[in-house]
């Protein structure tokens, strides 16, 4: 299944490099391949879920295939089907403006291919080494997806990305280093596998671990959107496309906290677990508070919807601090709800910026009667990522923050002060938006189907991920907590 991933990606690929059809019917070619790669890639995936026993090595023990991998790979694969199904209509919308050029089209779309066989690469690392490896390479792709569209501020942007990121990572190589030197002492025989050190945690140097804990999390702090690691996050989302903008929210993000959640598996084995907890939990309380103040003064759409992912990885980093087994849970369960709801509301935005040509708010006047599934999506999915009941969110803000009582009182209270700021940036803005009123009447930006269709199934999965969990998903739930070690 593995080599079926492999294969599928360097056969599309090889398609996409081959010579293409003519100009007007070159971006419908490319964006049938990319279709194809990600209804491929998840149909492995579901076939692994049930196939598979769990855990599974892989070369050398260098690629598993757990119940972790596969949720996060399953995630991926859904984000990514739905970007890819809403990139006919919308990169057809940006060569029409003129944003991107038909002679990057190959480009966008190679690195796009590429982008999506390393990320589940990545999820199916059982070695830090390799995972290291297959980070860097994200950056790198989805930096050059970024540069795509043609503006001067997205290069300037895709840089301050990859030199924010690859610095933090290179503190990750010091945290490596020090760890296979620890593995190699207390084994005879160095590893960076995730499987080895779960097992041999226990003969590790407390505090050599916690030493090497800290500077590997910060190369995946960075990755995740943490602070004070995060500032590469606002301005990269706000100038990608916005399909690209869906992928590093509701994908990339995911890999960073991957990481650290199966770091912190292994600092569950080691008398060091009280400190390294009390550290997530400090970085991820600051992360909601810089996240939810920097919210209130904006006025571009794309940057408030960044900061609200930032606010979240500094949530779902307290949850992982917290260390439970119900905390864990439904951190894994934020995780999907989070995803989905990022990927409504970039999806949302990306139609508003073509109705408007702007992601500012002022320029958005009479959304609701110009398009109204776009302001219905943007309204759903802000109102549903404050928490409110009924939602997904609020399931996981609920547990995450009663366990969180149990671990201190105050810092719940603190949370929920913040939270409530988080909503009221949300409400602030979307009254001045949907209060507004055009002065003349405009062309309304005629949306394709393939763009409104994945909004419509991201209602849907939302209203019933809100009202309903399937035994299926909770299922699966629990066996990524027992395989943790939790």
């Amino acid at each position: 299944m593995l080599w079926a991933y492999l294969i599928t990606g360097i056969a599309i690929l090889g398609l996409m490099l081959r010579p293409l059809p003519q100009r007007e019917k070159r971006a419908d070619y490319l964006n049938i391949l990319i279709i194809a790669q990600a209804a491929v890639y998840l149909g492995i995936t579901i076939l692994a879920l049930v196939r598979v026993p769990a855990p599974t090595f892989y070369f050398s023990r260098y690629l598993m295939i757990d119940n972790l991998a596969l949720y996060e790979t399953l995630i991926s694969c859904v984000v990514f089907l739905l970007a890819s199904i809403y990139a006919n209509g919308y990169v057809r919308s940006l060569l029409k403006s003129g944003e991107i050029s038909t002679r990057e089209l190959r480009l966008f779309y190679a690195a796009l291919n590429l982008l999506f066989t390393v990320v589940v690469f990545a999820f199916y690392c059982n070695n830090l080494a390799l995972f290291w490896i297959l980070l860097e390479l994200t950056t790198i792709l989805s930096a050059v997806l970024i540069v795509t569209l043609n503006a001067k501020e997205n290069i300037i942007a895709a840089l301050k990305y990859v030199f924010t990121a690859s610095t933090a990572m290179l503190f990750s190589i010091i945290g490596l280093i020090i760890l296979f030197a620890m593995t190699r002492q207390a084994t005879g025989a160095g590893t960076l596998n995730w499987d080895v050190l779960m097992h041999e945690a226990g003969n590790l140097s407390p505090a050599l671990f916690t030493f090497a804990f800290v500077f590997i999390f910060i190369g995946f702090a960075a990755k995740s959107g943490i602070v004070p690691f995060h500032t590469w996050l606002p301005q990269a989302h706000a100038k990608a496309p916005s399909v690209i903008s869906v992928l590093l929210s509701a994908v990339l993000l995911n890999i960073g906290i991957f990481g650290i959640l199966r770091l912190y598996a292994v600092a569950r084995q080691t008398t060091s677990l009280t400190v390294i907890s009390n550290t997530l939990i400090v970085f991820g309380l600051i992360t909601i508070i810089i996240a939810a103040l920097s919210m209130l003064p904006r006025g571009n759409v794309k940057k408030l919807i960044a900061f609200s992912s930032i606010e979240h990885m500094g949530f779902i980093l307290v949850g992982i601090g917290i260390g439970t087994p119900v905390a864990i849970y439904w951190v894994l369960f934020h995780t999907l709800a989070h995803s989905l709801l990022k990927t409504q509301l970039f999806f949302s935005a990306g139609i508003l910026h073509q109705q408007y040509e702007s992601n500012q708010f002022e320029n958005m006047k009479s959304a609701l009667k110009y398009q109204p599934l776009a302001s219905w999506g943007l309204i759903v999915g802000s109102i549903a990522m404050t928490g409110v009941p009924l939602f997904p969110i609020f399931l996981s803000k609920l547990n995450i923050l009663t366990q969180l009582a149990g671990y201190s009182l105050p810092l719940v209270f603190i949370i929920l002060l913040f939270f409530v700021i988080v909503a009221a940036a949300f409400a602030v803005i979307l009254i001045r938006v949907f209060a507004q009123n055009a002065d003349h009447e405009i062309e309304p930006f005629r949306v394709p189907l393939s763009m409104s269709l994945p909004i419509i199934s991201l209602f849907a999965a939302v209203v019933v991920l809100g009202l309903y969990l399937p035994n299926g998903l909770q299922q699966m739930l629990h066996n990524i907590v027992a395989g943790l070690g939790v």
